[in-house]
């Protein structure tokens, strides 16, 4: 009986405990909400994102010294104890995050000799060498010169002129996808050499020399040795793409890319998507000056949290999943007080819903709202 009542007791002083985070909760969630009725959140990913900028800045010869500086701090602070940094807090060691963190720190001015930079070389060559590093970790690599094209994917820029029926189309990917792939294809097929003020390499990542490497592209099965089998058909014949054709596929691009270019968000409103336009601009002929670079380069900005001593940049601003995940929770816990607070985000929320704009969805449904 004894014990029953024990039992008892303890549940009961765990359900008050438990009411009592749960208040507690809720009071701090509401407190957060901005006066307009959403909530928004720092959003923090992997290094990859602030590495990214800081390379940006550099491809564009756009150096802020003052922000490098502090993104560099941030990275520096993120170092694992494998020696790289990994995609989550406490991952595995990721090459492609660790090259592209090490190119961003070499290029802010941490020397190839700094004991961090000497742990992520070592554990980088550990893995193969920057060879071994994913797609996007090798365009950016070609952009700056530092290994051939042919160790990248071919992403012509006349995939924009494919018709419906095609196999692949833009269509027929996601939104997000689009974004990122309609400015790489610009990218990949003007296959630019970064500004590189400082004149920066990264040669030293490399277990062969670059140039010399064959095996950009190991064969793990049928269907990859199908699909390489495709690149090296098309890589073959783009010297023979007639130039008006490939002018006029990078003018379809550019007219893509500014019709959607959404303000002071960006391409898409996603950081892979936002570089990429920006760069690519540049190369489209749009001059610095222009509204769109301004746009461009702003939202870009716009992405950086800055703590005073380092910053970092976000993905994306994640006001709509913030908001819908709280009114979640709130409505979830229940209580009557959180009740006007909520009326108010879902109202901010309603504000946000597109239904009488033209979009994408309208390809293949004319008609639909």
């Amino acid at each position: 009986m004894k014990k029953a009542e024990d039992t008892a007791e303890a549940l009961s002083t765990f359900d008050r405990e438990l009411d009592s985070a749960v208040s507690r909760a809720r009071e701090a969630l509401l407190s957060l909400q901005r006066p307009d009725g959403c909530w928004c959140f720092p959003l923090e990913a992997d290094c990859t994102i602030p590495a990214e900028y800081i390379l940006m800045m550099h491809f564009m010869d756009e150096i802020d010294p003052e922000l490098e500086g502090k993104m560099a701090v941030y990275l520096r602070e993120r170092q694992a104890g494998h020696g790289g940094w990994p995609l989550f807090h406490g991952g595995r060691f990721d090459i492609s995050c660790t090259v592209k963190v090490y190119y961003a720190l070499k290029l802010a001015g941490d020397s190839p000799d700094d004991p961090h930079m000497a742990r992520a070389r070592k554990a980088i060559l550990d893995y193969g060498g920057a060879a071994r590093s994913n797609v996007f970790t090798r365009i950016t690599l070609a952009l700056f010169g530092q290994l051939p094209w042919r160790g990248t994917p071919f992403i012509p820029v006349e995939i924009i002129l494919m018709p419906n029926w095609f196999p692949f189309h833009i269509r027929k990917v996601s939104y997000w996808s689009r974004t990122v792939m309609v400015p790489l294809t610009v990218l990949c097929s003007i296959k630019p050499r970064a500004k590189n003020p400082r004149n920066v390499d990264v040669r030293e990542l490399f277990t062969v020399p670059p140039e010399e490497e064959k095996n950009y592209f190991p064969i793990r099965s049928p269907l990859n040795h199908f699909f390489l089998a495709l690149d090296k058909a098309g890589r073959s014949i783009e010297p023979f793409i007639p130039k008006a054709i490939r002018e006029y596929a990078l003018k379809k691009a550019s007219d893509w890319i500014t019709q959607r270019i959404n303000g002071h968000d960006g391409l898409g409103a996603i950081f892979p998507a936002m570089v990429n336009a920006h760069e690519s601009l540049q190369l489209l002929g749009f001059p610095p000056g222009h509204p769109y670079r301004l746009q461009t380069k702003q939202a870009l900005k716009d992405l950086v949290l800055d703590s005073g001593s380092s910053a970092y940049c976000q993905p994306c601003m994640s006001p709509v999943w913030d908001t819908a995940l709280a009114c979640l929770a709130l409505q979830e816990e229940g209580d009557p007080v959180a009740g006007p607070k909520i009326h108010a985000a879902l109202k901010w929320l309603k504000g946000k819903q597109i239904i009488d704009a033209p979009g994408d969805w309208q390809d293949n449904h004319p008609g639909a709202k």
